[in-house]
């Protein structure tokens, strides 16, 4: 491009900052919300990940058990019959703070002796201060932390600290503060406490018992032949894994809890990227004079186009700079609620900071830049092509949009059509499932302006009769300007249909899940366990509290519940070994199979799946699952498939006595209590607390409560949608306010002209503020079917594709009018300064022509 032109091009943008300011912003929101929640993810995976590689050290392989762990006889075998000596055992779980609010600490029970090769920050690369030698072996509570979390909490070393584990209460002293040698280092040891293996046994009640036992083997052929040795000490149900693949399945749960929010955070981009469509378009329809003069005395096509591609470039770098940087400062936000969720539902992972890498980094720039570059293309080319006679006159880019508006409306018929037949294909791909929810998304877009023009048709007689002329010129003005107008609507009707379609998907799940939960939910009082994780009830309650309580008084009977992850032929699930009864039965709901033959089945032989899991592995009635149990691999017949809404992971539910029959794991994890007739659940709920030990802590909750507590962690679980769809809804605010200031300043001597003949300030405000009334009226009309459809396929296909769940659909009349009555008033607070600036403006100036 010549110099001149550039200098051109410069002025153009110079000279309209806010124009300029507003389209940057655009961009920068998109790519904002897409870097902040990769940043979130990656930061919770690699938290997960560097915890995980802390405590598995340098070990190649490591020999774990079922539920109950592993005897300690295992490990004397390994050293003494097999003179195994690269071998440590450990004892590891997670620890609250109940002092210290928010800190969860994993406590890692270790061998001292057999830790050298292992953990190198406890051989060499960090230190200890605060302990003489031999006094973590002697001093009761013995415990390591790192010097960064004691300081956090004001911790020195010396200090007790009071710690839940499950119902009991222990203490543990500080003997020491772990000294990172590095960055890694001082993340990988942030939240966790080291100590004796013996200490770890008393805390967690495993005396005698092991976690795991870690390994450290050669490559190849012998490290082949020494595994086989290994195998055949171990008793039934132990094996061998590596770190790396425990974690991989680990990490998998959350797959499709990231895929979704990744998703989500996309169409925050998709609606910027109208907004920068709208911002070009302008920019091109602003010049049109110019740009024709130029084509008149030589500048070429090429040169024009580069011109527009060129500015669009520069908004589309530096905006998505500006949405890097604040993607990391929406990301250290963002990230505890994703590490919430995931603690909620999955795992327990401690996140402090976000983790800042260059993919999350460079995927925002690409998309932030790519985007904006997508969005230019049509406005280049319309002045690129355009013939200069065309160009200069004012009316004929209008003419162009509403003739494209039939071939707009053909597009979006094919891709709604291509969207229904991506879901229809088989496999059921997640990644098509979200492709095909874009391709309907944009193609209820593409028929906006078809739609707008023919709203506007039929309203303008109605308008003529409630606002007499100036009712009629507003509907006309919506039509006359549908290049601008239609991509605003389009815009907003985007941001207000992703708030209907995942409010109803929400909805709809909230509904689901208190029906579920007042059927399933049948005893009067539970009890559990206090757990690092609050949607898992695997904690141990102590033999002794389990008896007081079910034999208390006003008690009329008691269920007993043990949860806990067990290997299968199908990954790890969640073994759930209940008692079951006649009346208690009746909160089952099947899927498939029928109760009146699954039930006598599951009390003689089978076991039950929950639906997510049924779903995932294609598990029908009448096939066989094989569970790693404590006597070695056993097989069943599923005798049902039931409807669950606990865990996506998936459960196999079977009987709680032939449960102990396979599993040397006598630990009971929650109870649910029936109360004499007569007696008041919440008294009998004080009562029972009580009762309770003195320094042993369990949850005693009646059935009103602990509803009412699964739905709060459901709606804390979905806060972070709620974040992104207020995100999106200010990308297209921020997308119809430039629309609409663009609009009015390019219809600036046009509205002169009727102030000129007798429009007073206070009618022409009024006539600005009802045509921006109107469109935000036809993108709340327009964004309640596509709400619909977003719904749709969120209920229908994403959700049981991500976890497997079915959902009972439900239209709320209440959401469609809160989304019409926000985009109606999104849509007049961002026309208020444009009617204001309209007003104020004198009809001589602005009929000026330069």
């Amino acid at each position: 491009m010549p110099p001149t032109l550039i200098k051109t091009s410069l002025r153009y943008l110079a000279k309209h900052p806010w124009q300029l300011l507003l389209a940057i912003l655009g961009v920068a929101l998109g790519v904002a919300v897409v870097v902040a929640i990769d940043l979130a993810n990656a930061s919770a995976r690699r938290a997960f990940a560097i915890s995980s590689e802390t405590v598995a050290g340098r070990a190649t392989h490591q020999i774990v058990g079922g539920p109950a762990g592993l005897a300690e006889d295992v490990y004397r075998r390994l050293r003494t019959d097999l003179g195994v000596r690269d071998a440590a055992p450990i004892v590891d779980g997670y620890a609250l703070a109940p002092a210290l609010p928010g800190l969860t600490l994993q406590v890692l029970g270790i061998d001292p002796v057999a830790e050298g090769p292992f953990r190198p920050y406890l051989s060499g690369t960090t230190t200890t201060q605060g302990g003489a030698p031999g006094a973590f072996f002697v001093t009761p509570g013995a415990a390591l932390l790192s010097s960064e979390t004691a300081g956090r909490y004001g911790l020195t070393a010396g200090a007790p600290v009071t710690l839940q584990i499950g119902s009991r209460s222990v203490e543990a002293r500080l003997l020491g503060l772990l000294e990172p040698a590095d960055e890694r280092s001082r993340r990988a040891l942030d939240g966790l406490l080291v100590v004796d293996i013996a200490t770890a046994q008393e805390w967690f009640g495993r005396v005698g018992r092991l976690s795991r036992i870690d390994l450290l083997l050669p490559d190849g052929a012998a490290g082949e032949a020494e595994l086989a040795r290994i195998q055949t000490i171990l008793p039934p149900g132990a094996r061998i894994e590596t770190p790396a693949l425990r974690g991989n399945a680990i990490q998998q749960m959350t797959a499709a809890f990231e895929l979704n929010l990744t998703a989500l955070s996309l169409l925050a981009l998709v609606v910027g990227m109208f907004l920068i469509y709208n911002t070009i378009t302008f920019s091109v329809v602003q010049r049109r004079a110019l740009l024709g003069m130029l084509r008149c005395i030589g500048v070429t096509r090429g040169q024009i186009f580069a011109l527009v591609i060129g500015e669009a470039l520069l908004l589309g770098v530096v905006g998505a700079l500006l949405g890097v940087v604040l993607g990391v400062a929406l990301g250290r936000g963002l990230v505890g609620l994703v590490t919430q969720t995931i603690n909620d539902l999955y795992f327990s992972v401690t996140v402090r900071a976000v983790e800042i890498g260059w993919l999350p980094i460079v995927k925002g720039l690409v998309l932030g830049v790519g985007a904006t570059l997508v969005a230019a293309l049509v406005p280049a080319a319309e002045a690129t092509f355009t013939p200069p006679r065309l160009v200069l006159r004012r009316s004929s880019f209008e003419d162009r949009a509403r003739q494209f508006a039939p071939i707009a409306a053909g597009v979006g018929v094919l891709l709604l059509l291509a969207g229904l037949a991506m879901l229809a294909l088989p496999g059921g791909s997640l990644v098509l499932g979200f492709g095909a929810l874009l391709a309907m998304t944009l193609g209820a877009a593409a028929l906006v302006p078809a739609t707008t023009l023919v709203l506007m048709a039929v309203l303008r007689p109605v308008l003529g009769r409630v606002g007499g002329t100036l009712g009629r010129m507003a509907a006309r003005d919506v039509s006359a300007a549908l290049s601008r107008t239609a991509v605003a609507i389009a815009a907003l009707m985007i941001a207000i249909s992703v708030t209907i379609g995942v409010g109803l998907m929400v909805g709809s799940f909230r509904d689901t899940l208190i029906g579920w939960l007042e059927v399933t939910l049948r005893a009067d009082v539970f009890v559990s366990a206090p757990s690092a994780s609050a949607g898992r009830l695997d904690a141990p309650i102590p033999p002794a509290v389990v008896d007081l309580l079910a034999n208390a008084p006003g008690v009329e009977r008691a269920r007993r519940y043990r949860s806990a992850t067990v290997a299968s032929s199908v990954g790890p699930v969640l073994a759930l070994a209940v008692e079951v009864d006649a009346p208690d039965q009746q909160g089952f709901r099947f899927v498939a199979g029928d109760p009146a033959q699954a039930w006598p089945a599951f009390a003689a032989s089978d076991v039950l799946v929950s639906e997510p899991l049924a779903f995932r592995h294609g598990l029908v009635v009448g096939q066989q699952i094989t569970l790693t149990t404590d006597r070695g691999e056993r097989s069943f017949r599923i005798a049902g498939v039931y409807y669950d809404y606990g865990s996506d992971q998936g459960v196999v539910m079977l009987p709680l006595a032939r449960y102990r029959e396979l599993y040397d794991d006598p630990v009971i994890s929650s109870m649910g209590l029936y109360v004499a007739p007569g007696q008041d659940p919440e008294a009998q709920v004080q009562a029972l607390r009580a009762l309770v030990p003195a320094g042993e802590v369990v949850l005693i909750r009646s059935n009103r409560t602990l509803r009412e507590a699964s739905i709060a962690i459901f709606d804390r679980t979905f806060a972070i949608t709620s974040v992104l769809q207020l995100l999106a809804t200010v990308v297209a605010f921020i997308g119809i306010l430039a629309a609409l200031t663009a609009l009015q300043l390019e219809r600036a001597r046009e509205l002169a002209m009727l102030r000129a003949l007798g429009l007073t300030p206070g009618q022409l405000w009024r006539l600005v503020v009802s045509q921006t009334a109107l469109m935000g009226l036809t993108a709340g009309a327009l964004a309640i079917p596509t709400g619909v459809m977003m719904a749709a396929v969120l209920v229908f296909f994403i959700n049981k594709r991500s976890f497997g769940w079915t959902l009972f659909f439900r239209l709320d009349p209440g959401l469609f009018a809160q989304a019409v009555a926000t985009a109606l008033v999104a849509a007049v607070l961002a026309g208020l300064y444009p009617a204001w600036r309209m007003a104020r403006t004198s009809p001589a100036l602005a009929l000026r022509d330069e």
